[in-house]
């Protein structure tokens, strides 16, 4: 009885809390997360220092909760039975099949969650299942590692090729790779071997190859992807160019282009929509062109081009991660470690995506726009005392053997007790331009106060 009454309390006055702590329960629960482990792990083992407690311990820190691993270990030190090196080997000796399968699993839990919920953003194009794909390289580290001591660089730990399906707003796969300076396109046969009947791949001009195109259309995929100036094998305009009409962002026209694989001789054309731009890119081009091997009855050029610009999405999606997660701990030199706290990072992404899609499912359009920095500030300060007051076991009760639709159910009842007004993102204006500096180069600092008392009248 007492139990209940502090658990309507936290429900009262914070049920965004309650609801991340449900929904990890519910998509990972220790137990799957060690089975996991078990399942990809090659050369790991658990010992005595299992991998649910290695995720427990770097959540800490990603979600904000604790400063760094160290201050999440100190905290939890009494429940872990092994020295903080113990941990740190844990960490950097992670493979990056098991760090992937923890997002994917995450992923494949909430998604039939977010389904019953009825909380999935419309299609961009009906009948396929669009998949946006992107680089992210992780930022540098610091130098703690004898072989960048005495190095001027900052040291790059990974980089990783990420899945956002902007339906569901749910990272569902993740290509984690150790060599900062390799190519993306080196992981695109990895990709490849994911693609399923009815994809649609939107990607950025550096996913454009000869390889890749041909890939995703022997697997009966569509794909909308940038044009790169010279990656395309043999390619051949098609044909005159044709005015289609205009987007939000320019004038839009159509033609066809032809390329060639010459490891089978096949061939293949594609539409190429343009776009002149009103304003040039960041990179001062004037006009853009997209490929796509989607039938003009599916997609108009001008719908084309607006599939184009959702990429943007996945740009956002690393944007919160990295302003309301702290996905990159700069401390965590070692490669497998840092893509092991970008994994998890992916993995809380997740689960604040399917928190706001049952806010949507209850609020409607007053959720439409909820701020991923707010949640995650209330759910760090709340979380730790949640937690203390109530224990692991009553959330595995409560959540954890839920089916789909009971944790819709469960979900769209805490959502009722949320105000989203909260956690709405908070509008700006137009940045304005950096004034011009003044002062001495010898100044190093000046007096706020004698500043202040200028400015007042005399």
């Amino acid at each position: 009885m007492a139990l209940a009454r502090v658990f309507e309390a936290f429900v009262k006055e914070s049920p965004v809390t309650v609801m991340l702590r449900g929904i990890l329960e519910y998509a990972l629960p220790p137990e799957r997360i060690d089975e996991l482990f078990r399942e990809h792990a090659r050369s790991q083992y658990e010992d005595e220092l299992l991998f649910s407690t290695t995720v427990g311990v770097l959540m800490l820190p990603v979600a904000g909760m604790r400063k760094s691993v160290n201050a999440a270990y100190q905290a939890l030190k009494d429940k872990i039975e092994v020295s903080v090196t113990s941990l740190y080997n844990k960490l950097q000796g992670t493979e990056l099949q098991v760090s992937r399968a923890l997002v994917r699993e995450t992923a494949a839990r909430l998604e039939p969650v977010i389904r019953a919920l009825k909380a999935t953003l419309p299609p961009l194009l009906p009948g396929l299942r669009l998949k946006i794909v992107d680089g992210n390289h992780l930022s540098g580290t610091e130098h703690r590692l004898t072989e960048t001591r005495t190095l001027h660089s900052q040291p790059l730990p990974g980089q990783a090729l990420v899945v956002l399906e902007p339906e569901l707003m749910l990272a569902t796969d993740v290509f984690p790779c150790e060599d900062a300076y390799s190519q993306e396109r080196s992981l695109l046969d990895d990709v490849l071997e994911t693609v399923q009947p009815k994809d649609c791949w939107l990607a950025d001009r550096n996913f454009c190859t000869t390889d890749f195109f041909f890939g995703l259309a022997r697997r009966q995929a569509y794909f909308v992807i940038r044009q790169h100036g010279s990656t395309l094998y043999g390619k051949q305009l098609v044909g005159r160019r044709r005015l289609m009409g205009r987007c939000d962002t320019g004038v839009v026209s159509e033609r066809k282009l032809r390329i060639f694989d010459p490891a089978t001789g096949e061939e293949m054309t594609l539409r190429r929509i343009t776009v002149e731009l009103d304003e040039p890119t960041s990179d001062g081009d004037t006009e853009i062109h997209i490929l796509t091997n989607l039938p003009a009855r599916r997609a108009s050029a001008l719908k084309v081009a607006d599939v184009y610009r959702r990429r943007w999405t996945i740009e956002n999606a690393f944007q919160e991660i990295e302003q309301a997660l702290r996905s990159e701990i700069n401390t965590l030199c070692y490669p497998k470690a840092a893509l092991l706290c970008f994994s998890v990072g992916l993995l809380l992404y997740n689960t604040l995506s399917a928190l706001k899609a049952a806010l949507r499912s209850v609020h409607g359009e007053a959720a439409q726009n909820l701020s991923g920095y707010y949640l995650s500030e209330e759910i760090g300060a709340v979380y730790s005392g949640m937690m203390i007051a109530i224990r692991p076991g009553h959330w595995t009760k409560a959540f954890s053997q839920l089916t789909a639709r009971q944790m819709a159910h469960r979900l769209n009842d805490l959502a009722h007790h949320v105000n989203p007004t909260r956690f709405a993102k908070s509008k700006r204006g137009p940045k304005l331009p950096p004034p011009k500096r003044t002062g001495g180069l010898r100044e190093k600092h000046v007096s706020t106060a004698r500043l202040l008392e200028a400015r007042m009248p005399a």
